[in-house]
């Protein structure tokens, strides 16, 4: 059995990089968990109804207050607050709720419990990591909800009066838009991954995270010492006095290098032989335009679309995406933004419209399979686009794209957008380049074909490589699998650019694979032309750019075609480029 005084090391995801020694602060949910099912009398079904009710209007009221008090810093992530304050009166969550108590006469935390799993259920079966994660904002909502059924109260982490660094199963984000940074120094979570709000917020506050450690709140008790290592995403309890001493010195180094490479954001990211890269940010919400300045971003190389069409009855007019658009564009200016279209499954982003029950979502109708067979909606999106286009520097990004005719259809439906809004003397811009995703195998296979059609590629790591390696990278028992290192993956993205380059066009990278410093030797010696990431991930990228040569990454790619296995690639760059793992912190 361990004890108190044993060093653990714990490992998980990484959330947000950094380093942070401190004492352990544990946020208690227990209880909330703890729900038993019993039979409501016929006359007493109003007054449960009633009691549901009262419980959501608190947890209204609640999130109402935190709202009004975010912190400056996180007021752009507020959207995500006021999303979980639509949840609570929406029709097939808020509804089924009051249905299901009336029709089964069971009480309100049974029913709350049920929906929420059915709920969370159908935005588990969405292949995109990032719309997936959206479950835990089902769950967050249900928990407030319960905690003023069973009369819990909510962990307010805005009265810590001291500096910690918080330890939880999970943190909703009511919660983490309440941190307070002079007194919170990092945070570690049970459950969560980079693509949950919990993740983006520690990236926005560029405080170290690890997530995903399973049982950290089993381990570590309230004002244990603990190590964070937010790159490498390990937690240290009890460190040894050899550990603190290490990690202390780590940490004083990063600040002073994340300081300097901060200081320089704004400059271009040119190789040491004078080949410059555009490094643009990634965004779902116009608000984090900001981020992407404030931290040097060239453009925005990735707009997800997918936020307006969530948790709603309707899908959005034309008029509310092109404001959405043309504001972006419009702060942007003249940097490019790409937007990219639709990438969901219709049935799972619209709650009125009955989930169609697809054995397997992830190569199911998603994405611009959705689009093509809904002509309709995917038009209004396309006309938006067109008409934000008139107000700045916007290119169109597909997704999913798996043969030519689904592009061919496509800018077919582009030319008919346009040709209405001439007729409609409606101002537009015809004139926009427009690219592919490239994360489906057969896109990269006939690359060459797909090149003849579109001015850019854009190749999104996260499904290309799940859909290579056949592995879901959300299943624990085979996510150690996922590897961007692999061979077949590095032989994939080095196919498809050089198809581009034959066709004169050229090759963007949007995953995450992109904000990873250990993959630039490679990614800048197969020829990607610019990278797009998270923000905060922006300033360290134009900084190891700097430091590293383009012909010198010609040549190391030869070597690294020759490996075998993602661990053997990995032992190459370590050995040729030294350990680029501790945050940019590399001198040749």
């Amino acid at each position: 059995m361990q004890t108190d005084a044993r060093e653990i090391i714990l490992k998980g995801i990484s959330g947000s990089p950094g380093i942070c020694i401190g004492k352990a602060y544990l946020v208690d949910k227990e209880g909330v968990d703890v729900i038993e099912k019993y039979t409501i009398p016929p006359e007493n079904i109003r007054q449960e109804t009633n009691r549901f009710k009262t419980a959501v209007t608190k947890a209204r009221n609640e999130l109402e207050d935190i709202i009004k008090d975010v912190p400056e810093e996180l007021r752009h992530h507020a959207a995500i607050l006021e999303t979980h304050l639509l949840l609570h009166k929406d029709k097939m969550f808020y509804g089924k709720i009051i249905d299901m108590i009336k029709a089964e006469r069971i009480n309100a935390e049974w029913a709350l419990k049920e929906t929420t799993a059915q709920t969370k259920s159908m935005f588990n079966n969405i292949p995109d990591p990032y719309l997936k994660s959206r479950a835990a904002d089902i769950e967050h909502v249900s928990e407030r909800i319960m905690r003023n059924l069973v009369g819990i109260k909510d962990v307010n982490i805005a009265s810590i009066d001291k500096r910690v660094i918080l330890v939880a199963h999970d943190l909703s984000p009511a919660q983490t838009s309440q941190i307070q940074l002079e007194k919170i120094m990092g945070f570690i979570t049970d459950r969560g991954g980079r693509a949950s709000h919990t993740s983006i917020i520690a990236r926005t506050l560029e405080l170290p995270a690890v997530l995903g450690l399973d049982n950290a709140t089993r381990i570590i008790k309230t004002d244990s010492i603990i190590v964070v290592d937010g790159a490498k995403g390990i937690v240290i309890v009890n460190p040894e006095d050899e550990t603190l001493i290490r990690y202390e010195e780590l940490a004083k180094k990063y600040a002073l290098r994340k300081a300097d490479i901060l200081r320089t954001s704004d400059r271009p990211a040119e190789s040491a032989d004078g080949q410059t890269f555009s490094i643009m940010g990634n965004i779902e919400l116009p608000e984090e335009v900001v981020a992407v300045k404030d931290h040097g971003g060239d453009g925005i190389g990735l707009y997800r679309t997918e936020f307006l069409y969530m948790n709603r009855d309707t899908f959005p007019d034309e008029q509310e995406l092109f404001i959405q658009y043309k504001e972006v564009a419009e702060l942007m200016y003249p940097q490019p933004v790409t937007i990219r279209t639709l990438d969901i499954n219709g049935d799972k982003a619209i709650s009125t419209k009955a989930a169609t029950d697809e054995t397997n979502p992830a190569l199911g109708l998603r994405a611009i399979r959705f689009c093509l067979q809904n002509p309709g909606i995917f038009k209004t999106q396309l006309r938006a686009i067109l008409r934000a286009a008139a107000f700045g520097n916007i290119r169109l990004l597909l997704p999913m794209i798996s043969g030519c005719e689904e592009i061919i259809e496509s800018i077919q439906l582009l030319n008919q957008a346009a040709s209405d809004l001439e007729s409609e003397a409606l101002p537009h811009n015809r004139d926009i380049k427009v690219g592919i995703m490239i994360e489906v195998p057969s896109a990269a296979v006939i690359a060459d074909q797909l090149a003849d059609l579109v001015d850019f590629f854009s190749i999104g790591t996260n499904d290309l490589v799940q859909y290579t390696l056949a592995i879901d990278r959300g299943n624990r028992h085979v996510a150690y699998l996922y590897n961007t290192l692999h061979p077949a993956v590095i032989r994939m993205i080095k196919f498809i650019v050089d198809a581009g380059k034959k066709k004169q066009i050229k090759t963007f990278m949007c995953g995450e694979m992109a904000s990873e410093i250990i993959n630039l030797p490679i990614l800048m010696g197969i020829g990607i032309d610019a990278f797009s990431m998270a923000p905060q991930s922006i300033p360290s990228i134009k900084n190891m750019i700097r430091k590293i040569s383009v012909s010198e990454s010609r040549l190391f790619l030869k070597e690294v075609l020759k490996q075998t296995s993602a661990a053997d690639t990995m032992q190459l760059i370590t050995d040729t480029y030294g350990d680029t793992l501790t945050n940019g912190i590399y001198t040749k």
